[in-house]
C-alpha cells in the first residue's frame, strides 16, 4: 500500500512538472516597478518579462491586456501586461491607480461575451491556452485564463479573487466558464458566496454556461487517502485538504450553478492500469461517480487522463460548441 501511495503523488506530480516550475527570480519585491500613468508614486520598474504567475500569484483585474496579480507569500502586488512583462509593482492601490491610468474601465454598450477559463490543483493558466485558442478561433476575443495560486491559499480565496476580476468587467457583460478540476470548484464556491452574500453587480443572471471537466464534484478519494502521508498537504496545500479530509464541512459552502452547465468526465479504465486510490472508473484521479452534480445538462464520457483534458481534440470541441451554442440562444 505504500508503494502505490508514493507512486500515485509522483504520477500527480509528473502530470504537472511543466506548468509546476517558479523562477525565483520571477519578480522579487526588492527590484521593480514601474512608471505612471496615475496619482500614486510608483516604485522604479524594470519591464521584466516573467513567467506569467506560476503557482504563487493570484489574478484579481483583467482589463485590456492588463493583469493585475497578488503574491501569495510576500503580499505584494504587481501589473502584467498582455506579453507577460512586468509594468508596475507595489501596494495594491499604486497598481490599481497604473491599470486605471493605462485601461479606464470599460463602459456598458457593447455587451461582450467573456469565456473564463479556470485550471485545476498544482496547474498554471498556460494550461489551459489550448482552449484560449480554439475559442479566439471560434470568434471569441475576450478569453481570460484566470490564474490562481492553487497550492497556497484556499480555495475560499481563489474564489473571492475571481469574484472581484468578475465584478470589473463591463456591467453588460456576459460569461461562460470552463473549468479543469479544482477550477470547477472555485466557480461553485463563487457562486454559493453571489447566492449567500447578494449579488449586486447580477454576476449570476449574466452567466450563460459552464463546462466542468474532471470536476471532483463530490469530494476527492485520492485526496483523502493520500492526506495521511503528510505529503499531500505539504504539495497540494489548503485547497488539496480541502478536497479531501476536510470536504464534508467544506462542501456546504459550494451551490450548484444556476446556469446551464455540462460535465465532460474521463473513463480510462479500459485503457490503463486501474488507480487503486480511486473508486470506481474514472480518468485516474476522479470518478466517475465524484464527477458528477444533480441539474447537469449532460455528462459526456471521453476516454482521456484527468490531467490531459484540455488539450484533447474532442474535449475541446464539446467546450467551444456548448458555449456557441448557449451563447447564441440567449442573445
Amino acid at each position: 500500500m505504500r508503494f502505490w501511495l508514493v507512486t500515485a503523488v509522483l504520477g500527480l506530480v509528473s502530470f504537472t512538472l511543466d506548468d509546476c516550475l517558479i523562477s525565483a527570480a520571477d519578480d522579487p519585491p526588492d527590484d521593480s516597478n514601474t512608471t505612471k500613468p496615475g496619482s500614486f508614486a510608483m516604485p522604479f520598474n524594470v519591464p521584466l518579462k516573467t513567467t506569467g504567475g506560476a503557482q504563487v500569484w493570484t489574478d484579481y483585474r483583467f482589463r485590456g491586456g492588463y493583469r493585475l496579480q497578488k503574491h501569495s507569500l510576500t503580499g505584494h502586488w504587481r501589473v502584467l501586461d498582455e506579453s507577460d512583462v512586468r509594468r508596475a509593482w507595489g501596494n495594491r492601490e499604486q497598481c490599481l491607480d497604473f491599470i486605471d491610468g493605462a485601461q479606464p474601465a470599460s463602459t456598458v454598450g457593447q455587451a461582450p461575451h467573456y469565456v473564463i477559463l479556470l485550471h485545476g490543483l498544482m496547474r498554471t493558466n498556460r494550461s489551459m491556452a489550448p482552449l484560449e485558442k480554439s475559442f479566439n478561433e471560434a470568434g471569441y476575443e475576450n478569453v481570460v485564463r484566470f490564474a490562481y495560486a492553487s497550492t497556497r491559499s484556499s480555495i475560499g480565496d481563489h474564489s473571492a479573487a475571481l469574484r472581484e476580476l468578475i465584478e470589473d468587467l463591463p456591467a453588460d457583460a456576459t460569461f461562460s466558464f470552463i473549468g479543469h478540476s479544482m477550477g470547477n470548484i472555485v466557480v461553485r464556491h463563487m457562486v454559493g458566496d453571489l447566492q449567500r452574500d447578494g449579488d449586486p453587480h447580477d454576476v449570476l443572471r449574466r452567466s450563460k454556461s459552464m463546462v466542468m471537466l474532471g470536476p471532483p464534484n463530490q469530494g476527492a478519494s485520492i485526496a483523502r487517502r493520500l492526506a495521511p502521508t503528510g505529503l499531500y498537504g505539504i504539495v497540494t496545500g489548503k485547497g488539496g485538504l480541502e478536497l479531501g479530509p476536510k470536504w464534508s464541512e467544506f462542501e456546504e459552502k459550494l451551490a450548484t450553478p444556476p446556469f446551464p452547465f455540462v460535465i465532460v468526465a474521463g473513463d480510462v479504465s479500459e485503457k490503463v492500469v486501474k488507480n487503486p486510490l480511486v473508486d470506481g472508473a474514472g480518468d485516474f484521479v476522479v470518478s466517475l461517480e465524484e464527477a458528477e452534480l444533480e441539474g447537469r445538462e449532460a455528462l459526456h464520457r471521453v476516454p482521456v487522463l484527468h490531467s490531459f483534458m484540455m488539450n484533447d481534440d474532442a474535449v475541446i470541441k464539446i467546450c467551444v460548441d456548448y458555449v456557441t451554442a448557449k451563447d447564441l440562444n440567449q442573445r
